[in-house]
């Protein structure tokens, strides 16, 4: 007989009244505390004004949050949204898409750039997303304490059972763990890279590694996770709608690793 990890955890710490403290909550917060302090030293490491970093910190919080919640809206439920646009705006209820946080952060740090930086968006760029494979590391890690997407069935010794979503109770691929792990490896290649190999000198390299890090392991790890719905049925249910929207990030990815370009310094 098989051993696996029967999975039942509470998604929440603790709970007072009508307030509760949820570890995604938790867990999402400290992703983006541990890049303020990252994003921090490598601002004042070149000499950039301090007062940058509390507007690109706003910047940010409100991309990620605006942007991940209208991607999972139009993504991967628009029927369901469609039928009543106010529960857009019901955040804590869940619902949250990386390709649609990405794109809101990016959108975001565009504006940030022309409003207070003055300097090409590439700059904070490859500065912000590496402490941002370090928050995905946190989030999925949030998604495990929620019982959330998780892997398709599975016989392996390590798969988990996830008693408080799963009606099937079925032995499933654990690929909140992962994905968590493989975001974990790819914040200490770009922490590596930014620090020690002169590379954050070519603008737009760590951004562009970035993107084939993570959206080539959410690739990946897409084949073993069961479906989120969205518009794969569309294309034949070849690829999932992680995957779909992960091919742009790719290519933009391996244009701005193998594009030449002259090195300068900021």
């Amino acid at each position: 007989m098989l051993l696996h990890i029967t999975w039942n955890v509470s998604p929440e710490i603790l709970e007072i009244g009508s307030f509760s403290l949820r570890w995604y909550g938790l867990l999402f917060a400290a992703g983006f505390l541990a890049g303020l302090f990252i994003v921090r030293r490598m601002m004042l490491a070149e000499g950039a004004p301090e007062a940058w970093l509390d507007k690109a910190f706003i910047y940010i919080v409100i991309g990620a949050v605006v942007g991940a919640r209208l991607g999972h809206v139009f993504f991967y439920d628009w029927e369901y949204y469609s039928q009543d646009p106010l529960k857009i705006l019901k955040v804590w209820e869940g619902g949250l898409a990386s390709h649609g946080g990405a794109i809101g952060i990016i959108l975001m740090l565009w504006l940030f750039s022309v409003r207070v930086s003055k300097k090409s968006i590439l700059w904070i760029l490859d500065k912000v997303v590496v402490p941002t494979a370090l928050a995905g590391c946190f989030i999925r890690l949030g998604n495990l304490m929620n019982s959330e997407i998780y892997g398709k069935a599975t016989d392996v010794s390590w798969a988990f059972i996830f008693v408080r979503s799963d009606p099937a109770a079925l032995p499933r691929h654990p690929v909140q763990l992962y994905e968590s792990l493989s975001y974990l490896v790819s914040f200490f290649i770009l922490y590596y890279v930014y620090w020690n190999t002169g590379k954050k000198d070519k603008p737009g390299f760590v951004f562009g590694l970035f993107l084939l890090l993570i959206w080539g392991f959410r690739f990946i790890w897409e084949y073993l996770k069961e479906s989120q719905g969205g518009f794969e049925s569309a294309f034949g249910n070849t690829l999932s709608t992680g995957q779909l929207l992960s091919i742009p990030f790719l290519l933009i990815g391996a244009y701005f690793v193998f594009r030449k370009t002259p090195e300068v310094t900021a």
